[in-house]
This record gives structure tokens, sequence and C-alpha cells, in this order.
């Protein structure tokens, strides 16, 4: 078993992981899109170093845009076979590579209209496909995948379990005859308040794991739940605006029900929560069809009729005109909107019309790269740019971390604790955050390996001096940022 990483590798973003088996044979592992700008987004316009029409069958182990939004590309360039996926990834896929299609062509006509006015048309890059390819992709999907259950995929054995992170997301067990692995796509957080635990994996020889964060724990679900509360008591107190930022897959439907726990409760004044998202309305369809997957109280609301994602006071906003109208709106009232870090997206609307008024509050829900609107938001900037004008930061501004739909350190040493006595492979993290994971799996005498970008590694050898790649500097600096959702 032999792995190349081209995408995901000393990096939280991009997942593509090409395996090549007995007698020749190539898996791809997701098929996911760079994020986070500049130089790590570039490399999505770069051509594969592999022939795409020689891969005998994609699986993809979620529908996040960072494991499944370079599916559109790869079929342009020529893959024609299978994409194997549990039905919920199946269903979420389509949501989010249109979205990703429509925002890419709306992104490149914008900058080709500014390119031409200066006279630099040449420079603008085209989007890298259009919804006429994303339903080519979507052709190709097989939703055969069903937890607990083995397929046979070109002569592999697989049998997907559940990973706990999203709606439909699966860690893989592959068998074939050169050994048993488990490719862990990405693994939720235990503590989550809307997904059930991933199940135990049993034994393997290698393990393929993520790291986003296997340096630090999260805080506790009781303890993030009350810290949510009391930051909506502060902010109904002020009066103003309440801005949630929030990703259209996993954390809308999160926050949408324990909102509406919070109200029916009594524990939080019942005020206006207006979900300006269309990716986020569109995706909680599947939660009714695929309710299966939560936690108990969710899921038996979804059994009984009911809707467990709808506060009372709950107003969908699909159009642009009618977000524009939430602003002048009269009184308290939350405005749930996209996207997580700000970057983009209708919250971007909102924060230039209420981020400088001192009644505002905004309640961040999500992790914020450094370099984002929202990084320099929580980083204390007394003034930020949002669609080019200065906007002065006079909100009151609520981080709560423990809404994290990733497992924690805890939780990934949790998940190896059924594996047997793997060689542990490291993708999705970041090095120094790798670095503080390999002596944990030292300590409980496992061997652990950075997986190198684009080098090819034996899953089944000896792995490396130290868990370290030759070359891979010390201090590595983070290369990406993990963006939950494709919105």
């Amino acid at each position: 078993m032999r792995l190349q990483s081209f995408g995901a590798a000393c990096t939280v973003t991009g997942s593509m992981h090409l395996l090549t088996l007995d007698g020749g044979r190539r898996v791809l592992i997701d098929c996911g899109l760079f994020q986070g700008g500049g130089d790590m987004e570039a490399r999505n316009h770069q051509t594969y170093p592999f022939d795409p029409a020689d891969l005998d069958a994609v699986i993809l182990t979620h529908a996040h845009l960072d494991h499944v939004g370079r599916l559109p590309l790869l079929v342009n360039r020529g893959y024609r076979g299978p994409v194997y996926c549990t039905p919920p990834t199946a269903a979420l896929a389509e949501t989010v590579l249109l979205d990703s299609a429509r925002l890419q062509v709306e992104g490149y006509r914008q900058a080709l209209r500014r390119a031409r006015r200066q006279g630099r048309e040449d420079d603008v890059l085209p989007p890298l496909y259009d919804e006429e390819d994303v339903h080519r992709a979507l052709a190709l999907l097989r939703p055969v995948l069903e937890f607990g259950q083995t397929a046979t995929v070109a002569g592999l054995r697989v049998t997907p379990g559940r990973a706990g992170h999203i709606l439909g997301s699966a860690y893989l067990l592959l068998e074939c005859n050169d050994g048993r692995l488990i490719m862990s796509g990405d693994l939720g957080n235990r503590e989550s308040g809307l997904q059930l635990d991933f199940t135990p994996p049993p034994p393997a020889d290698a393990v393929v794991i993520e790291t986003t964060y296997a340096n630090r724990s999260h805080r506790a679900w009781p303890e993030t739940l009350a810290e949510f509360r009391d930051a909506l008591r502060q902010s109904v107190r002020a009066n103003g605006k309440i801005l949630i930022p929030s990703f259209a897959i996993e954390r809308s439907q999160t926050i949408l029900h324990t909102l509406k726990q919070l109200m029916d409760s009594g524990e939080v004044p019942r005020i206006p929560v207006f979900l300006d998202s269309p990716m986020a309305a569109r995706a909680t369809h599947a939660y009714f069809e695929f309710g299966d997957e939560l936690i108990p109280e969710v899921r038996d609301a979804l059994r009984a009729g009911g809707d467990p994602f709808a506060p009372s006071t709950l107003h969908v906003v699909l159009t642009g005109d009618e977000s524009q109208r939430i602003n002048r709106y009269d009184g308290p009232a939350i405005i749930l909107a996209g996207n997580g870090m700000m970057t983009g997206g209708r919250i971007q609307h909102h924060l230039r019309h209420h981020l400088w008024k001192p009644g505002t509050s905004l309640i961040i829900v999500s992790y914020q790269s450094p370099l984002s609107l929202g990084g320099q938001i929580v980083a204390g900037a007394d003034t930020v740019q949002i669609m080019g004008e200065d906007i002065a930061v006079r909100a009151q501004v609520h981080t709560i971390g423990g809404f994290s739909a990733h497992a924690d350190q805890d939780d990934l040493l949790a998940f190896l604790e059924t594996a047997g006595n793997p060689h542990v492979w490291l993708v999705h993290g970041e090095v120094p955050v790798m670095d503080a994971f390999l002596p944990e799996l030292s300590a409980r005498g496992l061997k652990g390996d950075i997986v190198p970008d684009r080098q090819e590694v034996d899953l089944l050898g000896g792995g490396f001096s130290g868990g370290r790649p030759p070359g891979l500097a010390l201090d590595a600096a983070p290369t990406g940022v993990k963006v939950e959702a494709g919105e």
C-alpha cells in the first residue's frame, strides 16, 4: 500500500490522497479544493501529477468543499469512473458543488470587469468549473456506501464507519492482499451538539488520520452551551443586532438547534432569528432525510414530524432583497449568515451595517484564520475593511470555540484505541500541530509519521526517523486555512 497526498499533507485543506495497491490499482480518496487565499488557492489550478483517466475509482469521505471541491475539475481532466460515497454525502455534495461553481463564475466575472478597466484582463484566471461541469461530476456519484457494510471497489474491500463529523461523513476500512488500512477522513468532536459519536474502528495495519486539532482539547459541551447562552442574554440586553457568522453545513444546523433549545426552555428570550443563508437552508433538507445519524433528541424530533432546527421565531431569508431588508428591522434580532470566517457571503453586508454600532453583538462560533476578516476582529482590530470600506469595530465580540465539528487530541487518541497497533500516518494538520501529536503516539507505543506533500510513502514500511520526512522545516509555518464548508 503506497500513498501520495496531493492535498491535506502538512496543511488542513485540499484533501486528495492517491492509493496504489497490489496489481497497480489506483484509488483516489477525496478530491478537495484548496482554501485559504493566495498561494494556497493557486494550487487548485495546477495540473495533476497523475493521469485522472488512469484511476480505477474515487471514494469520498464526506461533502465538505475541501474534500469534494476539485471533483468537477478531475472529471474535466479525463476521469470517467465511479465516485463512491454514502447517500448523505451525495445529497450534500450536490449543494456544495453547485454553490462553489456559482461563486467561482460570479467571482470571475467581477474580477474580469475590474481587470478590463485596468487593461489586464489576461491576468484573470478562469473559474475552475461551472454548473455544467458539476452536473457531469454528479452523474458519476455512486451513493452505495453504508456504515458497517462492506462493498467491493476496484477489487478492494471497503467498509465505511460513522465518522461523526458531518452528515454522511465516513472513515474507511480498506482491505486487500497487502493488509488493512483505515483512512479517517475528518473525525467528529465526541461532544458535538448534533452528530452521533464516531464508531470505534477495527484493528488495522496502518491508519491515515486527520490532525486538525491534535494538539489541544475542546471545551466541554455543557460549558460551551452555558457560554453561548450567556453571550445571547448579554446581547439581548444591548438591544441591538446579534450577528452569528456560520458555515452552511453542520454549524448552521447546530446553532439553530441550540437556539431552539434555549428559547423553548426560556433561558433566552424569543427574539427574531433570521437564517440568511440559502445554502444552509438547502443543506438542512438533508438532515430530515438522514436524521438517524444525529443525537437522539434531534433524531426523535424528526421521527415525530417536528423541526428541531426551527426556533419559533425563525425567518428563512432567500433573496438578496430580503437580506437587505433585515438591516432595516428595528429592535434586537439574531442574524445567522455565511460565511463562518466572514471572508465573503451575506455576513459581510450585515457587518458593514452593524459592526460600528456599540449595541451590536458579534458571536463567533467558528475557527478564524489570523489573516481573515474574522481573525482581524478577534485579534482586536479597531477598524477593518469590508467591501472596500473602512468600518469601526465597536460591537461586543464573543468568541466561543466549543462548537467545533472536528476531533480534538482526546478524540483522536480514543479513535486509535481500538485500532490495534497500527502505523499511524498524520495528514490534514499543520506541521507544529502534528509535531505535538507525535510524542502522544509514541507514549502509547505507536509509530507515527507525518505524510509529506506529494512524496510517495509505503504505508506498511518503516517510516521516517523521528516521524518527520527529510527536509521538512522544523519551524514550518501554517500553510492553509481550515474552512469547514463551501459557502
